[in-house]
């Protein structure tokens, strides 16, 4: 019997696959738990729409990140923090405050977690800062640290 997944059912397929399975094994086992469908003509219509609809969520989604992203790389934003003598900061700059500076003063809403600072920023001066914006899409943003 040829059965559409609808859940990851171990040893057997994932959520998504179209497979033949025993007849006994489908209708005892499989379909009263809800884990499949049968493989209609309706059913795997319905299925590749789904999938249609998903990957062009995904394309929409990576379409978003990249015009982000061009908009970061020509993006310098510029923070003040107190400094002592040879321009070491008291404190340091974080990811977090410069999510909160970018969405703030630019309106450019981020996850700290997106920007990837390897250590906080302990030093006035210039440094460029990476942004996951999406699995494929990596931007640079520049960061200029004045004193107060």
């Amino acid at each position: 019997m040829k059965v559409i997944f609808i859940k990851d059912v171990k040893g057997q397929g994932k959520k998504g696959q179209v497979k033949e399975v025993s007849e006994g094994y489908a209708s005892n086992f499989l379909l009263p738990r809800g884990l499949v469908r049968p493989a209609t003509e309706g059913n795997v219509k319905t299925l590749e729409n789904q999938a249609a609809a998903e990957q062009r969520r995904k394309d929409n989604e990576k379409e978003e990140a990249q015009q982000l992203g061009k908009k970061l790389d020509e993006l310098t934003l510029t923070m003040k923090a107190k400094s002592g003598e040879g321009g070491r900061l008291f404190g340091a700059i974080t990811s977090k405050q410069i999510a909160e500076t970018l969405a703030s003063t630019k309106g450019i809403t981020i996850d700290k977690r997106k920007i990837e600072l390897g250590e906080p920023i302990r030093h006035i001066g210039v440094f460029q800062v990476s942004v996951k914006l999406h699995t494929e899409v990596k931007a640079t943003l520049k960061v200029e640290v004045t004193e107060e």
